[in-house]
C-alpha cells in the first residue's frame, strides 16, 4: 500500500491556470443543487471567490 502524502507538503503543487479555474467553476455551478452547495464545492477545490473585472 502506498504511503499517504504529507498534507503540509505542497511544494510540488502549482496554481491553476485562469482558464482551468474558470472551466471548473462553470462545471461546479452546473452540477450544484444550490448556491450554498456551489460555494462549498468551490471552496473545497480552492477556487472560490472569483473576482471578475468589469
Amino acid at each position: 500500500m502506498p504511503t499517504k502524502p504529507d498534507p503540509g507538503d505542497i511544494s510540488d503543487v502549482e496554481p491553476l491556470a485562469d482558464t482551468t479555474a474558470s472551466q471548473a467553476r462553470r462545471i461546479v455551478a452546473a452540477y450544484a443543487n444550490d448556491a450554498d452547495e456551489c460555494r462549498v464545492f468551490l471552496s473545497m477545490l480552492g477556487i472560490g471567490h472569483s473576482k471578475l473585472d468589469a
